[in-house]
This record gives structure tokens, sequence and C-alpha cells, in this order.
């Protein structure tokens, strides 16, 4: 992990140097700016291993939900993780809407943040050694790739990020069985409310509808989970 470089968009500057400093003693490398044309224009040669952002930047309050969908908009799977002041169910929606991966509020500990990021290092890390690397996946119309964290549809690409990847990927692994949100969180390695989990849900269903509008593999079940339709 120790080469990794994570990027921190956050426009006052002790906070970011706190962040900086938690993640470097980890062994992490990391850059921060303090907002968003900054952080775009440092990224367009190119992108690093993760990011994390927060949602008011310098002059603009919804400069950090501008930032990750311009970073979606280049790369499904980049790491991307907001933390901020702001802790309204409506921002954090918001977030996971535009695709990023956790949502995070100010009030947690460095400790805890290192706990997310590393988290998220290690959904990726699983992909590395050929032992731990599950095969391909093929059901009906889908086709998941874990190697490559490739998924289509009807021969179509569907960039989800790896969160979203690593749900459908435990759903369709096991067509007709109900999954808990519970165990949804656990495949994807992610610590959260239902409420996120149902909202990463709505997302991956929408990404699937977009190309296919009469898609209905995903499936709902009231008090119990979702399941992928056998």
């Amino acid at each position: 992990m120790s080469q990794r470089l994570i990027a921190i968009v956050e426009d006052e500057a002790p906070i970011r140097d706190n962040y900086r400093e938690a993640l470097e003693r980890y062994g992490f490398r990391t850059v921060g700016y303090g907002d968003r044309h900054a952080a775009e224009q440092a990224f367009s040669d190119q992108l690093p291993d993760l990011v994390i952002i927060d949602i008011g930047l310098a002059d603009e309050p919804e400069g950090g939900f501008q930032l990750c969908r311009h970073l979606r908009g280049r790369s499904a799977r980049l790491p991307i993780i907001f933390l901020t002041a702001r802790d309204s169910d409506l921002d954090a929606v918001s977030g996971l809407r535009l695709g990023a991966d956790d949502y995070l509020t100010k009030d947690i500990s460095t400790h805890h943040l290192l706990a997310r990021v590393i988290a998220l290092f290690r959904r990726i890390d699983a992909l590395a050694g050929e032992r731990e690397q599950p095969g391909l996946v093929q059901h009906g119309h889908l086709i998941l790739d874990p190697e490559a964290l490739a998924a289509t549809w009807r021969d179509q690409s569907i960039a989800l990020t790896v969160t979203e990847f690593w749900m459908v990927h435990c759903l369709a692994r096991h067509p007709g069985h109900v999954k808990s949100r519970s165990q949804l969180m656990e495949a994807a390695n992610l610590v959260v409310d239902d409420s996120t989990v149902t909202s990463h849900v709505k997302r991956i269903r929408r990404k699937f509808q977009q190309i296919d509008p009469d898609f209905t593999a995903l499936d709902t079940v009231h008090g119990a989970g979702y399941r992928w339709r056998p």
C-alpha cells in the first residue's frame, strides 16, 4: 500500500494537513488541493489511486459534487470517499448517487478514516492473487469479470464502481437467493447503514435500466434484502 497515492481535496489547510499526516504515517503518499479547479487540473494527466473530497470547496458550496461527477466521467472504478461536515441524509444520498464509494462526516477519527481507506483498497487487492480471484460469472444477459472488475449486460458495458460491482457479484453468483443488506456490505467490504446500501442498489438498478429499460433482474424482497432473478 505504501506506493499508493491518495489525493485530498479540502479547502481548509489545517484539516487537509491533518488528514495527510495521518495517512502518511501509515505509509501512503498523499497530495492535497484546496479547490476543485486545482484538483481537476492536477488530475488531467494522471488520476491518483484514491480521492477524498469535501463537498464545499472554496467559493463553491457544491464543488465536491461537481468534482465527483467529473472523476466518475473519467473512471468508473476510481475509489472516491466524501469526507465532509454536511451530515444530512440528502447530501449522503446525493454523494452516493454521483458514484462515491463511501460518505463520511468529519466527526470521525483519523483512525476510522484510515480503516475505511484500507477497506476500499482491500477490495481492489482481493483481485491481486490468482488463488483468491473468483472466476467469470455468467447468468442470462449478465457477464461479470472480477479480474477486470468489468460488467456487461446484453453485450453492453455497465460502468459499476468497485462497491457496486461486488454487490452485483454477490447477488448474481447465487441467482434466486435472497441476500440481506449486511451480506451485501460484507461482500463489498463496506460498513454503512441500511439506507446507504439501499442507495447503492437503486443506483445499480438505474445503470442497468439506462441501457435496458425493461431490466427487472434485480429484485427487492421487502423486509429481507435483494436477489438476482434466476
